[in-house]
């Protein structure tokens, strides 16, 4: 007989409880104190000195979906992901994720602004989990491409990739969409690099996930892969031709 805490709002560990935390207090602290914002998030114009932006930012949600949608991701995927990674591993993933995707958010307002001249890509508080939750759904990608979810009828493979492409949609409506579109898109490729490249596999002494199931062409639809595939080939027969 399962116990009460066993079904699917039980089993959480207690390293992603302790971020659940951190992601809520994190939430009270902008709400009680607006100003806080202005050292937590990151505003790409005030970086330099609040280096520690970097980091920080990737942990405070300033609205109420936003850290329901982070500290729920935050559960239910780590629950899955960790204790295949290890929770030394787990953190080390979210820790890189998020330093890394603030880098290149950071880079990508200040690019921004110079091809824009608009102050509001320098002054836009950007902060949340979202990115590295990104990065999450490339490592259950990862763990269990075939798996189907009975509600969507797709594979958990093709969620990373649906979850880009409507978030590029939505975009289109939504003038705030630099708040979270290339956090999203560098969480997923940041996400993708680590597990791909640099991800220590403890039974194998080797890093990172070189199988073709989990090279990047598989973001991409089968039929486009396919056509790729049938370019190459024909490149190829047209050099050996001639």
């Amino acid at each position: 007989m399962s116990s009460p805490g066993s079904g699917m709002l039980g089993g959480f560990t207690k390293l992603c409880k302790g971020l659940a935390v951190i992601l809520i207090g994190g939430h009270v602290v902008v709400q009680l104190l607006p100003t806080a914002v202005t050292y937590l998030a990151l505003i790409p114009a005030r970086t330099i000195p609040f280096g520690w932006n970097l980091i920080t930012a990737g942990y405070i949600e300033q609205s109420v979906h936003g850290v329901v949608v982070s500290t729920l991701g935050l559960l239910f995927m780590g629950k899955l992901l960790e204790p295949i990674w290890g929770s030394k591993e787990f953190l080390k993933f979210i820790f890189i994720v998020n330093f890394l995707t603030s880098v290149c958010v950071f880079i990508t307002a200040i690019a921004l602004y110079y091809l824009t001249m608009q102050e509001k890509y320098l002054y836009m508080p950007l902060s949340g989990f979202h990115g590295v939750l990104a990065g999450f759904l490339v490592g259950i990608k990862q763990i269990v491409p075939d798996q189907e979810l009975y509600l969507l009828k797709i594979k958990v493979k093709w969620l990373p990739s649906l979850m880009l492409l409507l978030s590029i949609a939505i975009s289109f409506f939504t003038p705030e969409s630099a708040t979270y579109l290339p956090t999203l898109i560098f969480g997923t490729y940041i996400g993708w690099i680590y597990l791909r490249y640099l991800q220590r596999k403890p039974e194998s002494k080797l890093r990172g996930d070189p199988s073709e199931d989990f090279a990047f062409s598989t973001f991409f639809p089968e039929f486009l892969s396919f056509i790729k595939s049938s370019g190459l080939y024909i490149g190829r027969c047209t050099i050996t031709w001639f």
